[in-house]
Order: structure tokens, then C-alpha cells, then sequence
């Protein structure tokens, strides 16, 4: 009688019939850029994690590159903030001037953009709200991201990732970077984006916390998987090239859903609450960072991922090549 048995393992043996395996190449580095020059700014709630001015994005980028993570996406926090986020597309804004320093000195870098006006808003939602209603109006907003996508695009942006969650956002980007000659410029689409407790850190990173009410109008229940589905399938009409499961932890079985439906380019967003809680736990001496962090990345991997961001991109890339 045959009985199936578990293969007593050496590492050499691992490492020949694993299933799934994590690379640097598969990873990409987060960097929040602001105005100014020599600016390191720490995130309380981010240990490692920086507002970096683009001269110093430059630096942090390249030993990125040097430990073999391919990729970089730009969040901006600008000088000003007003109720139209006209820092968002404007040529001189923050992250256009980060785009360009960026591919000046590493033009082999992948740099994506984030295509968003919650850091650019005086409010801090991310579209045109109705003063009256207080609501965020969608039509009107699809025009502001549509002219930040292409003013990214211009820059010298490799791919824009739009993560605003208004509806038909994808589309009208697509048209306005085809109708001006971008037609190879990617679109990376926060397809299925939760209204999730995971972000707090972020939101003081990017300094970019509503100022009233949240995003639950826009961004979508955490109890519905279903409709996550949907919202890919949309974008994917739409002209998304990747679609994106943000947060990825606590959506694993989203992502998983997401890759076996439709077998897409797939990223996953390893948020800011994920990173803050294994640096958290690791600080205390409660778990090993190193073992923690690669085996949560290797589950996003395992769930369907092919593109990962995250914060711990350089540390996983330096413990993978044995740093």
C-alpha cells in the first residue's frame, strides 16, 4: 500500500522542490518625498522608515537598487495643500521633481507614482469634496487624477498606480495618457482597496489623515470579497495592466481569489500597520524579525502576489542574499 511521505529534508533538498519562492526582484520600496534638500525626516511610527527630500530619495533609492530590489513607488507631501490638489499635477509638484531626479541618476530603476489627492488636499480626502454634503464627489475628482497621472507621466514615471478608488478612474487615465502619446506608460490600479485599520502609520507619513468623517464612502467593506472580485474585473476593462489587494495580510484570501480569477499581473500592498507591528513585537524581544518578516512576505508570494510592496523591501533583500 502506498503511503505518501514528507521528504526528510536537507537544505540543498528545500531549496530544489520548493513551491513557491521570494526574491528581491519581486519587491518594491515605498519612499515619501518632500521639498528641500539633505531632509531625513523619521516616521515615529515607522522605525527605519523616512520624508525623504528627492536628493536623499536619490541615495535611499540606489541601495535599494544595490540590494537587488528593482522598484520604487512615490508618495508626495507638498509645500502646500489646498482644496483642489493643485499640488498633485502640478510640473514642479513634489513627486514630479522626485520622478526626475530619481531617473536622472538611476535610469534603470522602476518608478512608479501613486496616483492619489489625499496628501495634496486641505481636507485630506482623496477627491473634490461637496462643502454642503460633506461627501466626495467622484466625476468631477476623475479629471484631477487623470492630470496628475499624465503630468507623473511626463516626469518620467515607468508606471502610475492610481489608489484613490473612484469609479472609472482607470479609463479616463488610460485615455488622457493615450491621447498624449503614453500609450507604453503602465497603469497599476489599487483594484481591490479596503477602508482598513492598517494605515495609521501611513497616514503620519504622508500626513495625509481625513480631516473630517473616513474613506468609507470610496474604499471598499473588509467583509466583502466578492466585491473585491468585481472591482477587478472593472479595472482590468478598463485598461489596468496590474492590479493591486491592499492591505495584503489580512487579505490573503482576496489575493489568492484575485490570481486564480483572473491570472493578471498581481501586486499586494504590505501595509504600514503590518510593517509597524512586526517592528513593534520584534523590539520587545517577543519574535525573530528576520524569520517573521521573510515568512509573511513568503505567504503574500504563496497567496498569489507577483509584485510586493513594502517597507521591509531592503532588509528582506539583504537577509535573501544571506546580509
Amino acid at each position: 500500500m502506498f503511503r505518501p511521505r514528507r521528504l526528510r529534508q536537507t537544505p540543498q533538498l528545500r531549496s530544489l522542490v520548493r513551491e513557491t519562492r521570494l526574491d528581491p526582484g519581486q519587491l518594491i520600496l515605498p519612499l515619501f518625498v518632500r521639498p528641500g534638500k539633505g531632509v531625513r525626516n523619521p516616521v515615529s511610527s515607522l522605525p527605519g522608515v523616512f520624508q525623504f527630500s528627492p536628493d536623499e530619495a536619490v541615495r535611499e533609492a540606489a541601495a535599494a537598487a544595490s540590494a537587488g530590489v528593482p522598484g520604487v513607488i512615490l508618495f508626495g507631501l507638498p509645500e502646500t495643500k489646498d482644496d483642489k490638489a493643485s499640488g498633485a499635477y502640478a510640473r514642479d509638484g513634489i513627486v514630479q521633481r522626485a520622478v526626475r531626479a530619481l531617473k536622472k541618476e538611476l535610469p534603470d530603476l522602476i518608478v512608479i507614482t501613486d496616483v492619489c489627492l489625499c496628501e495634496y488636499m486641505s481636507h485630506g480626502h482623496c477627491g473634490i469634496v461637496h462643502e454642503g454634503r460633506k461627501t466626495v464627489l467622484n466625476d468631477p475628482t476623475l479629471e484631477l487624477l487623470a492630470k496628475t497621472a499624465l503630468s507623473h507621466a511626463e516626469a518620467g514615471a515607468d508606471l502610475v498606480a492610481p489608489s484613490d478608488m473612484m469609479d472609472g478612474r482607470v479609463r479616463v487615465i488610460r485615455e488622457r495618457l493615450d491621447q498624449a502619446g503614453f500609450i507604453d506608460t503602465p497603469i497599476m490600479a489599487y483594484a481591490a482597496k479596503y477602508a482598513s485599520s492598517f494605515y495609521g502609520p501611513f497616514r503620519e507619513a504622508a500626513d495625509s489623515a481625513p480631516h473630517f468623517g473616513d474613506r468609507r464612502g470610496y474604499q471598499m467593506d473588509p467583509a466583502n470579497a466578492r466585491e473585491g472580485l468585481r472591482e477587478v474585473a472593472l479595472d482590468l476593462a478598463e485598461g489596468a495592466d496590474i492590479v493591486m489587494v491592499k492591505p495584503a495580510l489580512a487579505y490573503l484570501d482576496v489575493l489568492h481569489r484575485v490570481k486564480q480569477e483572473f491570472g493578471c499581473p498581481t501586486a499586494a500592498y504590505s501595509v504600514s500597520g503590518e510593517y509597524a507591528m512586526i517592528k513593534a513585537a520584534a523590539a520587545r524581544g517577543w519574535i525573530d524579525e528576520k524569520a517573521v518578516q521573510l515568512e509573511t512576505l513568503l505567504s503574500i508570494r504563496r497567496a498569489g502576489a507577483d509584485i510586493i510592496i513594502t517597507y521591509a523591501a531592503v532588509e528582506a533583500a539583504n537577509w535573501l542574499a544571506g546580509k
